[in-house]
């Protein structure tokens, strides 16, 4: 039950994400979430989440100059298969850690999930698991896609808090960690 994600590079045109986001949604087997970015992405990066079994022609969409395909697997979440929620800003942070670590990194996200849901208006979307790819395997590394909804980029500071139980997780979480690169982006409607 895989998920594709795409990083996708646009044309020019100002309106490019919208028309691309119309464009996608207009199409036969709708995704579940196309993403304008915030911060930390290029201005012309729209993101792309199709669901399991959707094979719909991303890359080769009108205003679509190029882009990046990523197989993900999902791990404690998403448990079953629907649109990210409404409203807020999205943290899509990829994760590239030790790769015999999997198993630890995602038994420390879920166990730091509940208290950093109840203490934050938060909500992690999903945790998935990138497929391998030869530089993976070289590096004898992997890779994870955490998607985080948070009410604001305010709230998003506020969860550095370093006294919480879930950053004291996050932390033991860190060691299994080579590089972290979170952006921030808003799901279109």
């Amino acid at each position: 039950m895989d998920y594709r994600y795409f990083q996708l590079e646009l044309g020019r045109d100002r309106t490019a994400q919208k028309s691309l986001a119309d464009h996608l949604k207009a199409g036969v087997a709708p995704p579940l979430a196309v993403f304008a970015p915030l911060l930390g992405f290029p201005s012309n990066t729209a993101l792309v989440l199709l669901a399991p079994g959707d094979r719909t022609d991303v890359l080769g969409a009108p205003g679509v100059v190029s882009g990046e395909a990523h197989r993900l697997s999902p791990t404690l979440r998403p448990t079953e298969v629907g649109p990210p929620m409404a409203g807020g800003i999205y943290v899509h942070n990829w994760f590239t850690i030790d790769g015999g670590a999997v198993d630890e990194f995602v038994r420390l996200s879920g166990e730091a999930w509940p208290d950093f849901e109840a203490r934050f208006e938060t909500k992690i979307h999903g945790l998935f698991l990138a497929a391998e790819s030869d530089a993976d395997r070289v590096a004898g590394a992997r890779r994870l896609l955490l998607m985080t909804r948070y009410r604001d980029l305010g709230e998003w500071q506020t969860s550095r808090d370093p006294t919480s139980d879930a950053m004291a997780v996050f932390l033991r979480r860190r060691d299994l960690t080579r590089v972290s690169l979170a952006r921030a982006c808003v799901l279109m409607p």
